[in-house]
């Protein structure tokens, strides 16, 4: 693959096995590349990992944490591992708890804490010494829909609140689509797409529709009236010509006494670059 990604939130899409860690331990220098050559922050992966892991932070995908040590001990000694003063790393720790929502919980052993707080921990460590890039691998593992809301909230705030770039690696197309400012694509290794997300998820020319009942009805009525529909699941998907489309729409739906649940242009989902031949998609689009 070959790709150059700017500064901002990146989202890293892939099913699992698609090369999505090998490439950010390649990019933080822990695994050589067998050929090839890359840059982070004007680094080279080769020759300078060791000034490459000073300036980025990382959250690995597995649990790594130590079960008998606070979550503020193990933070403070991460920061001095980063060249922060016992003053300093002290100070950072309290400050970036607090951002993650850890800070009542601090003083309390990691081992007793829920798979939610783990990930704030991880989280923490990697931010604890301002770096100027984070590395997120599958931040969201493990939590429930409430606890990768909030995740999902913190990772947009690093962008947005401190200018911090960030890169996170996940499988969850929807969870990318709404906190990415772009979406690098890859599978089996291989570079499928890098854009904007806009990009990915522009407007498409089709009109989504859908009724509370004789979806069949209002599909023969639309054909009758020399519009192009197709039927996915309980909606229909009509081509929009231009903006007397609706209308006509509208006009049949009323004709047929139709309840009306739904009428948007449809937006393209970022599942549909990985759906195959046969409809079927490798990644979750949850």
């Amino acid at each position: 693959m070959s790709l150059e990604i700017d500064p901002g939130v990146v989202g890293l899409i892939g099913a699992n096995g698609a090369g999505k860690s090998t490439l950010i331990k390649m990019v933080l220098g822990l695994l050589p590349p067998t050929s090839g050559r890359a840059s982070v922050l004007e680094l080279d992966i080769a020759t300078d990992g060791a000034a490459i892991r000073e300036r980025v932070g990382y959250m690995p995908e597995h649990d790594c944490l130590p079960p008998d040590v606070s979550a503020t001990e193990f933070v403070v000694h991460m920061a001095r591992m980063s060249g922060l003063s016992r003053t300093a790393a002290r100070e950072r720790t309290a400050d970036t708890l607090r951002h993650v929502g850890l800070y009542e919980e601090r003083y309390r052993p990691i081992g007793g804490y829920s798979t939610g707080m783990k990930q704030r921990v991880k989280l923490a460590q990697s931010l604890v010494h301002d770096p100027k890039l984070v590395l997120l691998d599958e931040p969201t593992n493990g939590l429930d829909p409430a606890g990768r809301d909030d995740m999902l909230g913190l990772i947009r705030r690093i962008g947005t609140d401190f200018g911090i770039s960030v890169l996170v690696a996940s499988h969850l197309l929807g969870e990318l689509e709404r906190v990415c400012d772009h979406v690098v694509v890859i599978d089996a290794g291989r570079l499928l797409r890098s854009s904007s997300t806009a990009d990915v998820t522009a407007a498409s020319p089709l009109i989504a529709v859908e009724v509370s009942e004789r979806t069949d009805d209002l599909a023969a009525a639309l054909r009758e009236a020399g519009l192009g529909v197709a039927a996915v699941g309980m909606l229909l998907e009509i081509d929009l010509r231009d903006d007397t489309t609706y209308d006509v729409v509208r006009d049949t739906v009323a004709r047929l006494g139709l309840g009306l649940i739904r009428l948007e242009q449809r937006r393209h989902r970022m599942s549909e670059i990985f759906t195959t031949p046969t409809g079927v998609s490798d990644v979750d689009a949850v």
